[in-house]
């Protein structure tokens, strides 16, 4: 094959290649924002177990959830700094929050080793801050309340 009998252009190829190359380029913007819109979704499951956990009245199960230790019964001397009196002082229904009715997550705000969860109770228009830590998904009171807007 000679320089004069090289084969015809075939633009159906480049167009083929341009096609894939932009699919490919859009799903990983998609991916790229899905990933970052969601990013927080680990920490909101934890505040959402909580919650739903105290709508139940489960405070026991809403104490394990707090310190990620389902089984907190076994060694409760490990929770000495929270023991289950003072938590159910503050959850309980006696507690700033009195019962539990309903919870929405309202927005999460990141910072540090952790996250704050904003939660909004019973429909008031103050809202609960908890603190989830990323590495371990305890969970704590924030180092600063966010308020909805």
């Amino acid at each position: 094959m000679t320089l004069f009998e090289a084969k015809e252009y075939d633009p159906s190829k480049d167009r083929k290649k341009r096609v894939i190359v932009i699919s490919i380029i859009v799903v990983v913007i998609v991916l790229g924002v899905l990933i970052w819109h969601y990013r927080y979704w680990p920490y909101e499951h934890v505040a959402d177990k909580f919650f739903s956990a105290l709508e139940q009245k489960d405070y026991e199960k809403a104490y394990g959830v707090w310190f990620n230790d389902p089984d907190w019964k076994q060694h409760p001397d490990q929770h000495k700094q929270y023991n289950f009196n003072n938590f159910y002082l503050d959850w309980g229904p006696g507690g700033e929050w009195g019962l539990v009715k309903e919870h929405k997550i309202y927005t999460t705000v990141g910072g540090g080793t952790g996250v704050t969860v904003v939660v909004i109770v019973n429909g008031r228009s103050q809202a609960a801050n908890v603190w989830v830590e990323k590495k371990d998904k305890t969970m704590s009171f924030p180092p600063r309340e966010y308020e909805p807007q």
